[in-house]
């Protein structure tokens, strides 16, 4: 049978031609897990205008142990005499360096706030500890999970995985889904999984492996492409890219195509990728304006850019610049510490709750065009897969356990406040009345979904795909 002259063109160009789409295409369909970025106007880079309400979710990666940051015990009442009762063991003394506390850390009081009602474990640091005032500590949450990524997906979805598998889709992806904001990216990705189960391609993160991705993106370099952001290209839907999709996928990935390569253009045009050149020289002509970003997140070289503090400054610009109205990053890791010492996981939670801090101080101190600071207008989730057991193996680590915390800040959130509480016997999840928070034995346990409901109902969005109430004692 002779070949049509479309068949012809695609058996002499298809290879050069998924290459061109790649090129073309990845860092705003590839970047993604479910396809292209939202195609929306916005306005020129010297007017974008941020988003009145900003949102952000930071990952500390590998399973935290609580007892060194949300939900602490005084060490002179859970004593290593008294570990086969309370099968709690704090273990502060393993941490022996003069940077953290042997206690749980109580901030003093600050002028014209009044004093914490939140104890915190030697992690913290008084860095972000003296922003307590916009804290809330949810306390004895039930992961009902000791598995690495179940944890992780379910704390961002708010759904319990299939096996592994997630379901539904990202609270940045639903916000942004419901919010519709009119910012060039509305989510950004940075080294975390996203979702999208029942919105368009606007509601889509853009999902970048680390800052070069990134500036990559924004930039348009005709470079070579990160591998990463290829494969995921060539998994769009779990399907490879080929010229039949590319001619007759009418609502497929050749429209999905189209409309990322115009969102392309558009935000390419912009010139953002000058906004994370955060090493940039004082002669270049956005120098002066990286050089107090660097002073404020103490970035000295490519190191301190790539790592915790690199990432702050990343959310930073990115919610003041009025680039993106979500933004969901894996801070911090190195916390799967089943071996090794106290001293080990502390070190790990400390870079990340002071990258953190310097975060929220930026946020406090910057003033947001539509009134107050840009902390009066974001909520940040803090969360991990899961935490640690309270008890101290044979190897000096500690093994995953079902009993978790979560900090939220800001916007729409109660401050100085904490709702629920693990036992005292072994840290068990407690049982509540979620109506009130009092600790009910009939009660029910706190789940994820119930911090992503009020994470929701913070900003008065439907919450109502978590299947749940909000913890309503926690709202502002």
């Amino acid at each position: 049978m002779k070949k049509n002259r479309h068949d012809e063109n695609c058996s002499q160009g298809c290879a050069h031609g998924r290459r061109t789409f790649l090129k073309a295409t990845a860092g705003f369909m590839g970047s993604t897990l479910l396809g292209g970025l939202p195609f929306r106007a916005f306005a020129q880079a010297t007017d974008l205008a941020p988003a009145d309400r900003c949102f952000v979710f930071v990952y500390f990666n590998g399973g935290w142990d609580q007892l060194l940051a949300f939900d602490p015990r005084d060490p002179t009442e859970f004593t290593a005499e008294r570990a086969s009762e309370t099968k709690i063991l704090p273990g502060y003394d393993q941490i022996n360096n003069a940077s953290f506390e042997a206690r749980p850390l109580i901030p003093a009081e600050l002028p014209g706030v009044g004093r914490s009602n939140i104890d915190f474990g030697p992690a913290v640091g008084n860095e972000l500890a003296k922003h307590y005032d916009l804290m809330t500590v949810v306390r004895g949450i039930n992961m009902n999970t000791l598995g690495h990524e179940v944890g992780y997906r379910y704390f961002l979805t708010g759904k319990m995985p299939i096996g592994s598998a997630a379901r539904g889709s990202s609270t940045a992806t639903e916000i942004v889904g419901q919010m519709k904001p009119r910012v060039p990216i509305a989510s950004i990705s940075y080294n975390v999984e996203s979702y999208n189960d029942r919105y368009g391609g606007y509601a889509n993160a853009l999902r970048v492996s680390r800052r070069d991705d990134l500036i990559l993106t924004l930039k348009g370099s005709a470079d070579a492409l990160d591998s990463e952001i290829e494969k995921q290209l060539l998994d769009f839907r779990g399907q490879p890219v080929n010229c039949e999709q590319a001619a007759y996928g009418a609502r497929g990935v050749g429209t999905t195509y189209a409309n990322s390569q115009e969102q392309m253009r558009l935000i390419q045009s912009q010139g953002l990728d000058k906004s994370f050149d955060f090493l940039a020289a004082e002669n270049q002509p956005h120098g002066p304006e990286m050089k107090v970003i660097r002073t404020k997140y103490n970035l000295n070289n490519l190191n301190d850019v790539n790592g915790e503090r690199g990432r702050a400054a990343t959310v930073a610009t990115a919610l003041k610049k009025g680039i993106a109205q979500c933004v969901t990053i894996n801070l911090t890791g190195g916390l799967d510490t089943h071996f090794g010492s106290q001293l080990t996981q502390a070190s790990n939670q400390r870079r990340g709750f002071d990258a953190l801090a310097m975060l929220v101080k930026d946020l406090r101190e910057s003033d947001h065009p539509a009134g107050g600071k840009f902390m009066d207008h974001t909520t940040i989730m803090v969360f991990s897969e899961f935490s640690r057991t309270p008890l101290i193996n044979s190897s000096g680590g500690r093994d995953h356990h079902l009993s978790n915390s979560a900090l939220l800040m800001g916007a729409g959130i109660k401050h100085n406040f904490v709702f629920g509480r693990s036992g005292d016997i072994g840290m068990a999840p407690g049982t509540f009345d979620l109506r009130t928070g009092a600790s009910d034995p009939n009660g029910e346990n706190i789940l994820p979904e119930h911090v992503i409901a009020t994470v929701l109902a913070s900003a008065g969005l439907d919450y109502s795909i978590t299947r749940v109430e909000p913890l309503r004692p926690i709202l502002a």
